[in-house]
């Protein structure tokens, strides 16, 4: 028996726990902090929780750069965002009806849309995202950052000025309703407890975010190795392994959260991480070494991406604004083609 092979099977499923479970206490430790906090759900689910399920995308697309494997840093944000939109909310759809908000619509979905027009464009330039076009990428995350924080404080004096008792009598007594369905033991009713505490739900969340990073590292360095041990070629792991596996994050977070019924924060979080994806992972990447963009391989992924972004608005404006079956059904079956055109049709090396 192998037993390194063994080994590295037994990481891949621990990983797997921590991600369930990470993921589990990261969206309840954010959506604890937005309620006390006073902030709303979308605004946690577009930066913190899309910067934290990022954080594995952003530690391959940096180090491909810093190896030089730059198809790989690129390949892994525009194939990570693919994955997120047509997969993990088609699944995640399916669970439930997702609610797109007005302010996604208005702001969110085509800061995500420009973002990805804009790396087609920065990279056609000279086939190439090079430093300067990194500073371009960070720029526009700087302001798109700027005017998240902006409306967020704009709608906190808003619900201070006009308070929404009605809602707010009817939402207490909902969770009176649903305290004693939740929590079973002592250690339940302990949990229930701390969560009425906002340092508690800090540290819940940072102590989630660590299990989700963690988690995603050891799923794709143990899928990695047993690929490899079973004689799967690098292409192949590099279109399943690194751009499904650094997406688990967000798969996990964002079903979780709509299973749970959080689902402004499984909405943002794919818009945000997306977003994130593009304009600090690119960005943050080109500066250490100029990222490749040819016109047979990455541009018909990044074209690909920028699509799956429009079919995501459209799909958004339709049917009150949700997500629904359908829409988990059409995202599904693009992204179930994208991959039978990948492998039918093999990246040419630039």
């Amino acid at each position: 028996m192998d037993w390194l092979l063994f080994m590295w099977i037994v990481l891949l499923l621990a990983g797997l726990v921590l991600l369930v479970k990470g993921a589990d206490w990261f969206v309840g430790g954010s959506a604890g902090i937005a309620h006390k906090a006073k902030i709303p759900p979308l605004i946690i689910g577009l930066t913190i929780v899309a910067f934290g399920t990022s954080a594995p995308e952003l530690a391959v697309s940096v180090t491909g750069a810093v190896q030089g494997s730059t198809d790989i840093a690129v390949g892994n944000v525009v194939g990570s965002n693919i994955a997120n939109i047509l997969l993990i909310l088609g699944v995640a759809s399916l669970v439930r009806k997702l609610p797109v908000q007005k302010n996604s619509l208005r702001l969110d979905l085509p800061v995500l849309v420009f973002s990805s027009a804009l790396l087609i464009g920065l990279g056609l330039w000279g086939n190439r995202i090079a430093w300067w076009d990194g500073l371009i990428l960070l720029a526009v995350l700087g302001a798109y950052m700027t005017f998240l924080l902006v409306r967020a404080k704009k709608e906190l004096k808003t619900q201070k000025l006009n308070p929404p008792a009605g809602n707010l009598t009817e939402e207490s007594e909902n969770k009176k309703e649903k305290k004693p369905k939740k929590p079973k033991g002592k250690v339940g009713l302990w949990f229930e407890a701390m969560q009425e505490k906002l340092w508690f739900c800090i540290l819940l969340a940072l102590v989630g975010l660590g299990m989700v990073v963690g988690g995603g590292i050891l799923f794709v360095d143990g899928a990695k190795y047993i690929a490899v041990k079973l004689g799967a070629s690098e292409r192949v792991i590099g279109l399943t392994v690194v751009a499904i596996g650094t997406s688990l994050p967000e798969l996990v977070t964002s079903v979780v959260a709509a299973v749970k019924g959080e689902t402004d924060i499984a909405v943002g979080n794919i818009i945000g991480s997306n977003i994130f994806n593009i304009l600090l992972i690119a960005g943050v990447s080109s500066l250490f070494s100029p990222l490749s963009f040819t016109l047979g391989g990455n541009l018909v992924d990044a074209l690909v991406a920028l699509g799956a972004a429009l079919l995501l608005y459209v799909f958004a404006l339709f049917d009150k604004n949700r997500l629904g079956i359908p829409a988990g059904v059409v995202f599904l079956c693009f992204y179930i083609a994208y991959y039978v055109y990948l492998f039918l049709m093999p990246v040419p090396v630039a």
